[in-house]
C-alpha cells in the first residue's frame, strides 16, 4: 500500500499524528501559511490549514493530488466550497473542537470589559500616578443584568451556561435553534435581533460569517442597542461594521466592545479601534488554547483518515462533492 501525503501548515500533536500513522506520511510547513507553501504542498492528497489561510480554486490547481481539504475550527469562508465542490475535493472542519476554550475567551472578555481590567491595566503600565477612585468610570456588575446572544449554536449554548451561573439573564435570537431547545439552556428566545438589540445590556456574537451576516452589526443596528451596553464579537470579523462600532464607542452610545476578529484579518496595523481606551482587542486567540488546540488537531485527523479510507467523514462541509472520489484514496 502506497501511503498518502498529508500537508499540515502547523506542528501537529503527538496525539494528531498517530492518527494517521500507517495511513500517511506527514509533512510540516517550513514557509509558513501566510507565504506561498503551495509548492512544498504539491504532492499533498490532504492539507490542514488554519482559519487564515485562504484556500481558492487556483491554490487547489496547483495542488493537483489534492484529495482532501482539512480546517482546524470551525469556520470555512476562507475555503471557496463552489471550487472544491466542482473539483471533487473534500473540506472537512471540527466543530466541536473549539467550542469550550471560544465561549471561555467570551466569558473573559465580557468579564475584563465590563470589569474594566484593562483600563486599569493601561494606567499603571504607562506610568501615570496611581489614579484616586474618583478620576475612573466605575465597572459595571454583570449579576442580574442580561446578556443578549446573536447565535445559539456550540459556542453560544456554551456561553449561555456560564453566563446564567453568573447570574446573567440569557436572551438570544438564532432562527435555526428550537424553542425547546432554547428553554432547555434556560435561555429566552427572541424574535428578531431588533428585539434583542433594545434589552441587552451586554451582546455576544456567535453565529458565522456569509453573505447575509456581512455587517449585521452597523450603524443601524448599533443605534438600537441600549446606551451604555457592551458588544462582544469572537465570532468572525465580517459580522461587524468596524467603522460604524468606532463610531459608536467615540460617540459614547457604547460602553466598550471587545474583539477577537477582525475584518479584514490580520487587520491593519495601529487599527484604531486597538488604541480606544473602551475596547479589548486580541489577535484572534479565543480558541487558542493547549486543550482547543489538541482537540481540534486530533479531529482534523480523524477527519483526513476517514476521507482517505473512503468513508465518509462526519463533518463534511460540501456534502455535494460525496461519491466523486476514488474508493480508497490511500492506495
Amino acid at each position: 500500500m502506497i501511503q498518502a501525503h498529508v500537508w499540515s501548515g502547523r506542528p501537529l500533536h503527538p496525539a494528531a499524528l498517530a492518527v494517521l500513522e500507517g495511513l500517511a506520511t506527514v509533512t510540516i510547513t517550513t514557509v509558513g501559511e501566510r507565504n506561498d507553501w503551495c509548492a512544498e504542498a504539491a504532492t499533498a492528497d490532504a492539507i490542514l490549514v488554519s482559519g487564515e489561510t485562504f484556500v481558492t480554486g487556483e491554490v487547489m490547481d496547483r495542488l493537483p493530488r489534492l484529495r482532501v481539504i482539512a480546517r482546524t475550527g470551525i469556520g470555512v469562508d476562507r475555503i471557496d466550497l463552489d471550487a472544491a465542490t466542482k473539483r471533487g475535493l473534500l473540506v472537512v472542519n471540527t466543530p466541536d473542537g473549539p467550542t469550550e476554550s471560544t465561549a471561555e475567551h467570551t466569558i473573559a472578555l465580557l468579564l475584563n470589559l465590563c470589569k474594566r481590567v484593562m483600563t486599569g491595566d493601561r494606567i499603571l503600565r504607562s506610568g501615570q500616578p496611581f489614579p484616586a477612585l474618583t478620576d475612573l468610570t466605575p465597572g459595571f456588575e454583570v449579576a442580574g443584568t442580561i446578556l443578549g446572544l446573536v447565535g445559539l449554536g456550540r459556542i453560544g449554548s456554551r456561553v449561555a451556561v456560564i453566563a446564567q451561573v453568573l447570574g446573567m439573564k440569557v436572551i438570544a435570537f438564532d432562527p435555526f435553534i428550537s424553542a425547546e431547545r432554547a428553554s432547555a439552556l434556560g435561555v429566552e428566545l427572541v424574535p428578531s435581533l431588533a428585539k434583542l438589540l433594545p434589552r441587552a445590556q451586554v451582546v455576544s456574537l456567535h453565529l458565522p460569517a456569509t453573505p447575509q451576516t456581512r455587517h449585521l452589526i452597523n450603524a443601524e443596528t448599533l443605534r438600537l442597542m441600549s446606551p451604555g451596553s457592551y458588544l462582544i464579537n469572537a465570532a468572525r470579523g465580517a459580522l461587524v461594521d468596524e467603522d460604524a462600532l468606532l463610531a459608536a464607542l467615540q460617540s459614547g452610545h457604547l460602553a466598550g466592545a471587545a474583539l477577537d476578529v477582525y475584518d479584514p484579518e490580520p487587520p491593519m496595523t495601529n487599527h484604531p479601534l486597538f488604541s480606544h481606551p473602551n475596547t479589548i482587542c486580541t489577535p484572534h486567540i479565543g480558541a487558542y488554547t493547549t486543550a482547543g488546540l489538541l482537540r481540534m488537531e486530533v479531529m482534523a485527523c480523524e477527519q483526513i483518515a476517514l476521507a482517505l479510507r473512503g468513508l465518509r467523514p462526519p463533518n463534511l462541509v460540501n456534502p455535494d462533492v460525496w461519491g466523486h472520489l476514488p474508493t480508497d484514496m490511500s492506495t
